[in-house]
C-alpha cells in the first residue's frame, strides 16, 4: 500500500508539476503529517523531490526527471480496457486510437496479466442508448469534439424548444448521458449546455477559448442536473399505489425513484401506500399518471385528477358505445 503510494507521489509530481503538500496529501487521501513521511522516504530512495517555500511553494521533483516505474497492477490493466468504450469512441471519431493503445498496453503487460486484462473486452459490453429510443443523429459531433480538444471557438446554429440562433461559443467539454451527447459551452462568460442533435451547422473558428478559471466539468454537469430537475419539476402529486404501482412510479426517473425511497410507511385499509412524487405540468403528470392506472391512483391536487378524469371521458366517447366501426344497426 506504502509502495502504491510512492509511486504515486512521483506520478502527481510529474504529470502536474510543483503541488503543495495539502494538495499532494489530498489527492492521496492521507495526512499531511503522513505525506512529509513520504516524501523523506522517497528522497531517501534517491528520488530527486526537493521542497519549495514561500506563498506558490510546494514539492517538486528535479527538472527533466523521470520515472522509469511504469508497471501496472492486475486491477489497473483491467480499468484501462473497462475505460475503452467502442460506441462513445467511435462517436468522437477515436475508434482507432482507443484499439491501438489498448494493444500498446496489452503488449507492455507481462504474460500472466494479459488474459485477465483482455477478459474484460470480451465479457463486457456498454450500450448507452436507451430502450425503445433510436441514436440521434449527430453530424456535426466531429465538428464539435475538434473544437472541444483544440479548444477552439465554435460558431453554430442551433434549434432550442423557442427558436433558432446562430452563435459562438467557447467548448469546455463534452458530456455523454443516456446515449445523448451534450456540449458544455461557455456563452458570454457562463457555461451553458447544448445538445448536439440541436445542432443545425457547425464551424469549428481559428479563435482560441476563453476557458473558465477552475471549471470543473463533472461539478458544473452535477450542479445542472439538480438544477433542470428542480427547474422541471414545479408540483407534487399525491398517489396511492400498490407495490406493482411502486415498481412503475421508480422507473417515471430519478426523482420519482428517490420519492419512493423516501416515503413513510402509510398504508391504506386496500394495502396501497399513499406518497407524494414530483411531477411537471398538470396536462403532461395527466397523461403520466394515467398510463400508470389502475396501479396508481392520484389523489390530488383536485386540478390534476380533474385533468385525468377529462381524458377518460374523452376516450370513452372516441371508443364507446362499444360496436365494431362501420357496422350499421339494423332498421
Amino acid at each position: 500500500m506504502r509502495a502504491s503510494r510512492l509511486l504515486s507521489i512521483q506520478m502527481l509530481l510529474e504529470t502536474r508539476g510543483r503541488m503543495s503538500a495539502t494538495a499532494l496529501a489530498g489527492a492521496l487521501e492521507v495526512s499531511v503529517r503522513t505525506l512529509h513521511r513520504d516524501i523523506d522516504e522517497l528522497s531517501a530512495a534517491g528520488v530527486p523531490v526537493f521542497a519549495e517555500r514561500g506563498r506558490h511553494g510546494g514539492f517538486a521533483l528535479l527538472p527533466g526527471w523521470k520515472t522509469t516505474l511504469t508497471g501496472l497492477t492486475p486491477s489497473e490493466a483491467e480499468a484501462v480496457f473497462l475505460s475503452g468504450l467502442a460506441g462513445p469512441a467511435a462517436d468522437l471519431g477515436l475508434g482507432a486510437h482507443v484499439k491501438s493503445a489498448q494493444l500498446k498496453v496489452m503488449a507492455s503487460l507481462p504474460p500472466q496479466m494479459q488474459g485477465s486484462a483482455g477478459r474484460i473486452s470480451s465479457r463486457f459490453h456498454l450500450d448507452p442508448i436507451d430502450w425503445y429510443r433510436e441514436a440521434d443523429a449527430l453530424p456535426h459531433l466531429a465538428a464539435v469534439s475538434q473544437a472541444v480538444w483544440e479548444e477552439r471557438q465554435l460558431s453554430m446554429a442551433y434549434e432550442s424548444w423557442a427558436k433558432t440562433a446562430s452563435r459562438v461559443v467557447h467548448p469546455l467539454g463534452l458530456v455523454l448521458k443516456a446515449g445523448v451527447w451534450y456540449l458544455v459551452a461557455a456563452r458570454e462568460g457562463e457555461p451553458r449546455t447544448y445538445r448536439v442533435s440541436n445542432m443545425l451547422q457547425a464551424e469549428v473558428l481559428e479563435a482560441a477559448v476563453a476557458r473558465p478559471r477552475n471549471f470543473d466539468l463533472p461539478a458544473y454537469w452535477r450542479a445542472a442536473v439538480r438544477r433542470f430537475e428542480t427547474e422541471l419539476f414545479t408540483g407534487e402529486a399525491e398517489v396511492a399505489a400498490t407495490e406493482g404501482g411502486l415498481a412503475q412510479l421508480r422507473r417515471l426517473g430519478a426523482a420519482q425513484a428517490r420519492a419512493v425511497a423516501a416515503a413513510k410507511p402509510s398504508r391504506r385499509k386496500d394495502g396501497r401506500t399513499v406518497l407524494r412524487v414530483p411531477i411537471e405540468s398538470t396536462e403532461h403528470a395527466a397523461g403520466q399518471m394515467l398510463r400508470l392506472a389502475p396501479e396508481v391512483e392520484v389523489l390530488g391536487p383536485a386540478k390534476l385528477r380533474a385533468a385525468i378524469v377529462g381524458r377518460l371521458e374523452a376516450a370513452r366517447k372516441l371508443y364507446g358505445p362499444a360496436r365494431a366501426p362501420g357496422v350499421r344497426k339494423r332498421p
